[in-house]
């Protein structure tokens, strides 16, 4: 009987450990990698929305970001956290 206890505890041990280091370590890296790159953010970047919208950054005043759209220089206000990718968005679509 002892050993019935302690099997069904290493079991529960081990999917623990499988939960933590297939779900739980891979999102909390890409966590740190969004946060850094927010941080890492400057004026002249081109960046692309969680929305899709793509465009330069313009200034940067604490949490808000105010990026040109194109050629119209139409100028859009989010906040860091709406941004998705920092860079090309040719190069984003084409690594995600």
């Amino acid at each position: 009987m002892p050993t019935e206890s302690l099997t069904s505890i290493l079991m529960i041990v081990a999917m623990i450990a499988i939960f933590y280091f297939v779900i739980m370590r891979p999102e909390n890296k890409r966590k740190k990698a969004l946060k850094e790159m927010l941080t890492n953010l400057s004026v002249g970047d081109k960046i692309t929305t969680g929305s899709g919208i793509v465009g330069k950054v313009v200034s940067i005043d604490g949490d808000l970001v105010t990026f040109e759209t194109g050629e119209d220089r139409v100028r859009i206000q989010v906040i860091k956290t709406a941004i998705q990718t920092v860079g090309d968005p040719q190069t984003a679509v084409a690594t995600k």
